[in-house]
């Protein structure tokens, strides 16, 4: 499932496209298809793990889902959910989730939640975190309602990073680990955004998919935690566990 940062990558990729002409629409979507014919895309949006594609009154919302995909101005031999013609140039979107939102966006989603948008507000997250105590904190990360756009290798090198057990109830954590979680979630989600447009975001990883802490020189516990039941590596020496 592509997290936040790429995300917005696809929405800088598909900057071109803002005020051309769909000339032909197609998909086994289950939407009104047509009403995207011949409209002109105002606007490419993202909200968390959600990319906006604008219309004059209405939007479409593609969510990737775990195996979802895309290609732009080429294609794949399975069938498209949604196919974007233009006169020069094409979009489409496979295997994901696509919806028409017909509610000004701005009363749909609440930007300040989203960990890549400027309008992020740090205040809120905290606010959020201090109504789950009892939430452990791997799953308080992939909650798309505090960290918009969080997921599972963010969730993994943030706690890394700050030295906390996935398995740690928020309630539970130190003032100081709860604002570098904060902290953390939203820097590293930047520098995803950096090394994945460089290509290199897998040699960065410490604990992502690894056997070794780097710190400890020690084997990393590989376990599915929490109520998301996501795959998480973790030191058990060096990332201190609150309960």
């Amino acid at each position: 499932m592509p997290e936040g940062p790429s995300i917005v990558i696809l929405k800088e990729e598909l900057a071109p496209f803002i005020g051309k002409k769909v000339t032909a629409v197609s998909g086994n979507a289950k939407i009104a298809l047509e009403r995207m014919e011949k409209k002109k895309i105002t606007g490419i949006k993202s909200w968390g793990k959600h990319l906006l594609i604008c219309f004059p009154g209405f939007a479409v919302r593609i969510h990737f889902l775990l195996f979802g995909t895309y290609r732009i101005n080429e294609t794949k031999a399975s069938p498209p959910r949604l196919h974007l013609q233009f006169s020069k140039g094409e979009i489409n979107f496979y295997a994901c989730s696509v919806i028409i939102i017909d509610e000004p966006l701005d009363e749909r989603y609440d930007w300040s939640r989203d960990i890549m948008n400027d309008a992020w507000d740090a205040k809120k997250a905290m606010a959020s975190l201090n109504e789950i105590p009892q939430t452990l904190v791997c799953d308080a990360l992939l909650d798309q309602d505090i960290f918009a756009g969080a997921g599972n290798i963010i969730k993994n090198e943030v706690l890394f990073r700050i030295k906390v057990h996935p398995a740690s109830k928020v309630g539970k954590l130190p003032l100081k680990q709860k604002k570098d979680l904060i902290k953390e979630a939203v820097k590293y989600s930047f520098e995803f955004l950096e090394w994945k447009k460089a290509y290199v975001l897998k040699k960065h990883w410490k604990v992502h998919t690894k056997k070794t802490c780097p710190r400890c020189h020690i084997p990393l516990i590989k376990e599915y935690l929490g109520k998301t039941n996501r795959r998480t590596f973790f030191c058990e020496n060096c990332q201190v566990l609150y309960k």
